[in-house]
């Protein structure tokens, strides 16, 4: 049986927590595009209060786009919450387990040793934490995915409520 590298899994997290780090700041820099485009229509709302007013396609419109607006940063917010999946067995590399599994410091101490004294227990220990945090990303990701799309969705809407203002001013 040939000997396995360790930092083949350790590697593999760090690129994991990148991944994770990647996905939440796509759904921050959406989260701030969807503040922005609010703030500037909120600030020039007396603008189009009369064309919203004189026609009903344009509130139709407006109550899409701000559904879509919602729909998007319903799915940033659900990339900042990762959904854990709690059904893996108690293991001393996920932050929940070491915090709360093991009573006190030095009992936490002796299992870390002791699975990592065993190369069997450590890489299937290490393992489990790649699948778990792959199943956070994949999650995250979707979330974003989603986000991207109901964001596209909200901006055609809003093109189409600036061109139609822009034909009726």
């Amino acid at each position: 049986m040939s000997r396995q590298d360790p930092n083949n899994y350790w590697e593999q997290l760090e690129r994991l927590e990148k991944l994770i780090r990647a996905s939440e700041l796509k759904a921050g820099v959406l989260f701030s595009f969807h503040s922005l485009i609010l703030g500037l229509f909120a600030d020039r709302l007396d603008t189009f209060k009369d064309v919203f007013v004189s026609h009903t396609f344009m509130i139709i419109l407006l109550v899409c786009w701000l559904l879509l607006v919602g729909i998007s940063i319903f799915y940033c917010f659900r990339c900042f919450r990762p959904s854990m999946d709690l059904s893996y067995k108690k293991n001393v590399f996920f932050f929940r387990d070491a915090a709360n599994m093991y009573t006190n410091t030095e009992d936490y101490t002796e299992e870390l040793i002791r699975i990592c004294g065993s190369e069997k227990e450590l890489y299937q220990k290490l393992a489990e934490q790649i699948h778990a945090e792959s199943k956070i990303i994949d999650r995250k990701f979707l979330n974003v995915r989603r986000s991207i799309a109901t964001f596209a969705f909200s901006f055609l809407v809003l093109v189409i409520m600036g061109m139609f203002w822009g034909l009726t001013s």
